[in-house]
């Protein structure tokens, strides 16, 4: 059974910087394409990005240019670097692996963007 640990929220002004990590158990890490979604209250959850297991690269309009996603499959994890942080992108941030019958979720991380 596949599990997801993510690390590297907290609090940080707007303009602010920072990187999130998904930790990911078993071998099937380096075979699939990885997310990060978002979850903001009151709202449905949100693509933030995808990499595919040859490295292509996916983002949410609202991210572009802004946020990087990387993978290092040695390490099986995920990264999400976040710069000029927006209060908007105030939310918990999850990572997904996609599976059959059900894709694998990790609890989340909190990242709070400040005015």
């Amino acid at each position: 059974q596949v599990q997801l640990v993510e690390s590297g929220g907290g609090l940080v002004q707007a303009g602010g910087s920072l990187r999130l990590s998904c930790v990911a158990s078993g071998s099937i890490f380096s075979r699939v394409t990885m997310g990060w979604y978002r979850q903001c209250p009151g709202k449905q959850r949100e693509l933030v990005a995808t990499i595919t297991s040859g490295g292509s690269t996916n983002y949410g309009d609202s991210v572009k240019g802004r946020f990087t996603i990387s993978r290092d499959n040695a390490k099986n994890t995920v990264y999400l670097q976040m710069n000029s942080l927006k209060p908007e992108d105030t939310a918990v941030y999850l990572c997904k692996l996609p599976a059959w019958p059900t894709d694998y979720w990790g609890q989340g991380t909190q990242v709070t963007v400040s005015y």
